[in-house]
């Protein structure tokens, strides 16, 4: 049964975990500007001495999210305790790919990824041994551009950075990198994934052994499918990602997307 905290808040259920993992896209801000009552949340999880962290799907190290949100003017004590899929990414190509050619598709703006070992990007997708995908070419937004672009190249492995299908920037909806990587993987490709739904995230952000944990999120197929898939509980937030989407019947839009939710919030508050 899915409980609806709107009218009653966060503080509920608050005191029933130990760890929080709490999206920032959707729920801490909306690409544009921060949403003052989510971060109540964090101040109130404060003063309990709950455990989070802010865990979001950006193909960016936690250095650059961490300054974008001090941008938006959350205080470094709370902006610190985020984790980035990009910095999940960011090990694993450090220790496992350091010394192999790659190929960025993806914006300039996702420079910072992998400006470590810069040296070893190539111009052209056929000199380099794999690819790293952050998202879409600035300067081309149509998907079908990518099933072209990318079908000589499917015996590459493509590390995705990503795997949101889209986000919601203000009032306009963007592709992200995991609808690159959907395409990839239908024209035969093979997609390394990191970010939510998977395992290592959760496991690399914070020690989760043994606590009861509630996961926050607007994403059913990232944010509540990875609790799913972890055994954790689940706050679906309904004024995000899916808004447009009939939530009438909700037991039919957690049918069509499998996954089940234990709670859910018109946004995220105290």
């Amino acid at each position: 049964m899915t409980v609806n905290l709107s009218n009653n808040g966060l503080r509920e259920i608050a005191n029933s975990f130990d760890l929080f993992y709490i999206d920032i896209w959707g729920v801490l801000h909306n690409g544009i500007k921060l949403n003052q009552d989510a971060v109540d949340v964090l101040s109130e999880l404060d003063k309990l001495g709950k455990e989070y962290v802010l865990l979001t799907n950006a193909p960016r190290p936690n250095s650059d999210v961490i300054k974008f949100l001090g941008k938006l003017g959350l205080d470094d004590q709370k902006s610190f305790k985020v984790y980035t899929s990009g910095q999940g990414s960011l090990n694993y190509l450090s220790n496992e790919k350091k010394d192999l050619k790659f190929f960025h598709l993806g914006p300039g703006r996702d420079f910072n990824l992998f400006k470590n070992f810069e040296s070893l990007k190539q111009k052209k997708v056929e000199n380099a041994d794999y690819i790293i995908c952050t998202g879409l070419f600035d300067e081309f937004e149509n998907l079908q551009f990518y099933k072209k672009f990318l079908s000589p190249f499917v015996d590459k492995e493509m590390v995705c950075t990503n795997p949101d299908l889209i986000v919601d920037r203000g009032d306009e909806t963007e592709y992200c990198a995991g609808s690159i990587a959907k395409i990839f993987e239908e024209i035969g490709g093979k997609v390394k994934y990191f970010g939510k739904p998977y395992p290592l995230v959760y496991e690399k952000s914070i020690n989760n052994k043994s606590k009861t944990v509630l996961c926050i999120g607007d994403n059913l197929n990232t944010d509540i499918k990875g609790a799913n898939l972890q055994n954790f509980n689940s706050l679906f937030i309904l004024n995000g990602i899916h808004k447009k989407e009939n939530q009438n019947e909700l037991n039919k839009l957690f049918e069509k997307y499998q996954v089940d939710v234990n709670y859910i919030q018109e946004k995220l508050t105290w």
